[in-house]
Formats: structure tokens, sequence, C-alpha cells
């Protein structure tokens, strides 16, 4: 059994991420990124004076791009030796012949695994954070649309004061603010390895370059330009820290957490029929019920937000568990936690956008939960105007107490409809302030300053937040679900 459908394929690859982030994190491009390393280092060698040759480097530069047949090269050569990345010299000096003998001078095998691991960290933030730049602001958008939409409020999973659909929304995007922050943050504090060696002394170069320290510091600086890193750790082990890795996994396992968060609210208003993910024309939602719309989106938006949340688990005890200046047992949970995280939080982005994109909203079924509620919510304002015409407050307190409880009777015993406001509308108590009763009953009277709330939100922090991702948002794309 040789074929693709033969053998176990991760989930991640095969239905959720996208191209680009399963490319970044595939071999060719780990492997092409070591190649990219040893020629930068064979660069900035030759630059300081090294006895390295154009033609090496010009070999190098050429085959930079790993090829389909060298990757079995290169495997049967790890076979033998147990040694990846001696396996991967070997396999580059075979078609760069002139630099056969100087790819890898000086250097340990982290220079070009941990320094390609930084790039990809790096490179996977570039992906991601326009992404959630473009969900923050289809979600702002949606805001601004329904910022006057009146509907219930949940307190305890209990009805309470009138929201706005769009306030609702602003919850969900004022917490992806902070996890924009987040990933720009960890993004903006990688820094690059470097040249430093074995045990992250140097020696090795210091070495090469005859104990001229100048030289050294100079080779560090050049290939972390060329690298596209703005400075490199002064201070490394024969890795980099692992607590990196910490660092990046908790904004990605943070960001986790809000996507299962607003998943959950948005399977909740489905449940209510208030809103709902898109529908496609042809989709199923249920093989047995045919009249079901299961919000299959939302739900695996929380599924995979639920595991994003915990593979920070493994960074941290990776980091925990590290000897001295290095030790391997950090190597085989890193090539299956760290491209899941970036993989993960890609597919999240791909839900939410998806979602956001396409959000039915039902104002009539919102209307008619209000409405059930909205007598009792309403009793306030009825003794206010009371007061107002000249009654009693504890009168007026009393008359609505007892006509709640009966119409709370009639709904949760009775199954009727809440029938509060007919009472009051019978009740000759009432009659001082019958005429002003639907303007006391107004919805958006109940909403306090959520319209005003959304507009300086959107306008103000919203807009300040994703205006670096201008020319990304401007291309406006409704990210395609693969299943």
């Amino acid at each position: 059994m040789s074929g693709s459908n033969d053998v176990y394929q991760t989930p991640l690859n095969s239905r959720y991420a996208s191209n680009e982030m399963k490319y970044l994190f595939s071999p060719r491009k780990r492997f092409s990124t070591w190649r990219q390393l040893w020629t930068w280092l064979a660069e900035a060698q030759q630059e300081l004076g090294l006895p390295i040759t154009t033609e090496a480097i010009e070999q190098m530069k050429a085959h930079e791009v790993i090829q389909d047949d060298e990757f079995a090269v290169a495997a049967e050569e790890e076979k033998r030796r147990r040694h990846d990345v001696m396996a991967h010299v070997h396999a580059f000096g075979l078609v760069a012949p002139a630099a056969a003998g100087i790819i890898h001078w000086g250097a340990t095998s982290c220079y070009c695994t941990d320094n390609a691991d930084l790039i990809l960290l790096r490179d996977g933030l570039d992906i991601l954070i326009p992404k959630l730049a473009v969900v923050v602001d289809k979600l702002s958008q949606f805001a601004q649309q329904y910022k006057d939409l009146p509907c219930l409020g949940f307190t305890h999973g209990q009805p309470a004061q009138l929201v706005t659909v769009g306030k609702r929304a602003c919850l969900w995007i004022q917490d992806l603010l902070m996890d924009l922050r987040n990933l720009e943050r960890a993004r903006n504090d990688l820094r690059f390895r470097g040249v430093k060696g074995t045990t992250g002394t140097q020696a090795s170069f210091l070495q090469i370059f005859h104990g001229d320290h100048a030289k050294v510091e100079s080779l560090d600086e050049l290939v972390t330009e060329k690298a596209g890193f703005s400075s490199a750790f002064i201070i490394s082990s024969q890795t980099y820290s692992r607590k990196i890795d910490v660092d990046v996994a908790n904004a990605l396992g943070s960001f986790g957490s809000t996507c299962e968060r607003i998943g959950i609210d948005i399977r909740h208003l489905a449940m209510l029929k208030e809103v709902e993910e898109p529908f496609e024309k042809d989709q199923i939602g249920s093989s047995a019920m045919a009249y079901k719309r299961n919000p299959m989106r939302s739900e695996r938006l929380c599924s995979l937000g639920r595991h994003l949340q915990n593979l920070p688990k493994d960074c941290l005890d990776t980091y925990s568990a590290q000897w001295f200046e290095r030790s391997l047992d950090d190597s085989a949970i890193r090539r299956i936690s760290l491209p899941e995280l970036y993989l993960t939080a890609d597919a999240c982005l791909i839900l939410l956008n998806n979602v956001s994109s396409g959000f039915v909203v039902y104002p009539e079924v919102i209307k008619r939960h209000v409405n059930d509620e909205l007598p009792f919510m309403a009793t306030e304002n009825i003794i206010m105007a009371c007061v107002a015409k000249g009654l009693s407050r504890q009168d007026a307190h009393e008359e609505i107490r007892v006509l709640s409880r009966e119409a709370a009777d009639n709904v949760k015993k009775q199954g009727k409809d809440n029938d509060l406001i007919e009472r009051i509308r019978r009740n000759a108590f009432f009659t001082p302030i019958i005429p002003e009763l639907d303007t006391l009953l107004d919805a958006t009277t109940f909403v306090g300053r959520a319209p005003q709330q959304v507009e300086k939100f959107t306008s103000t922090e919203v807009a300040a937040a994703i205006k670096p991702y201008a020319s990304t948002i401007a291309k406006g794309e409704t990210s395609s679900l693969f299943v």
C-alpha cells in the first residue's frame, strides 16, 4: 500500500488548512530553507574573506529548492547516518559539488534547523495576521449594519436587558482585537538565532576567523540581515530558547479560545433561529431530518478552536524539560505541535472568514423574542410614567407585581403568550398612561447607547487596528471551505 489513500493523512492537511500554510510547513519548504541558510552562511563567509569560490555559491543558489529525486537521496543517507541535517548536507553537496567542502562550515545542526523554524514561525504569522484583520473588518461591517437592531441580551443564560445584534458582534471583535495584538507582538518579538555554533559561544567561528571577534559578529549580523530579521539573539544555547515557542503558541492558543467562544455564540443564535451561518443551496443539514440546518461551520470552529487552545501545553512542557545547553527530547514533539499550531489557526481563520461573510439575520424572529420578554422589562418605565401622572409609586408597583405574576403563570403554566400588556390595558388603575403605552414599549428605547457604542468602537479602535492591512482587506475575499 503506497498510495495517498492507504496512509494516514492529518485532517488539517487533507481537509481544513489553506494551501499556502500547508506549503509553508512542507518538507520542500523546510529543506529548501536549510539550503538558503547554508547559502547565506557561505556568502557572508566569502564577504568576510574566507576562501569560498563564487562558483560554489552560484551552484548553491542554483539548487536552493530541493527537487523530488533529492528527497530519496537524503532519506537513504539519513537512514545510514541517523542524522537528518548531515543527510541533507550530503544531498546538497551532490548537486553543488564546488561547495561540498564548505557547506555548513563552522555550523551546528541547529544553525539550519532552528533558524529555519524561526523563519517559518515568522512567515506563518505573516500569513495569519492579515487574515485575522480581514475577519475583524467583516465583523465590523456586520456590526455597523445591525447596530440599531434590538435583540435580547442574556445573562446566566436567561433573557436580560436588550442589546443590539451589532453590539453583540462587537464583543467578538473586541476579543479578536486582543488576539490581533497578541499575534503582532509575538511576530515583532521574534529574533533570529543567527550564527552561534555548538553551544552558542561562537567558538567554531572564532577559530575559523583566527580569533577575530569583529568578523564573527559581522558574520552573525550579515546572515541575520540576509534572512530578513532586524536582530538576532545575543545569547543562545545550541538552540534558540524554547520559550519562544511558548510565546508564539500562547498567542495562537488564546486565539483558539476566542474561536470556540464565538462559535458557541453563533450556535446558540442558530438554535434560537435569530442568526444563522451560511447554508448553501445543496447543503444537507441532516442525513435523516431533511429540514435541519445544522451549524456545521461553527461546530467545526469550536472543535478546531478547542484543539488549538490545547496545543500550547506541548510547548510549555518542552521548554520546561530542556537540559542545560540542549537535549533532543524537543525534536519529535516540535515537528508535530508547531505545524499543527499554524495549520489549526489557519483553518479557524478560514471558517471565521466564511461565516462572517454570509451571516443570515432573521429580524422578525428576533422581534418576536424581544416582544415575549419586553412587557416584563417595560414595567419600570410604566411605573415611572404612572408617577409622572400623579399616581403612587407603591400602588403602581403593587399593581404591576400582581399582574406580572399572573402573566408569568399564563406563560409558564398554560404555555400561552405573555399578556401582561393586555392586562395592564384592562386595569383601570393604569388609565392615565394608556396613551403612552406604545411609546413605553418601543424596543429601541431599551438598548441604551448600544448603537453609539458600535459606531465609536468601529470607527476608532477597530479602524486603527486594521489600518495596516488595508490592501489585504480591500480584496474583500470570502474564504471557501474545502469540505
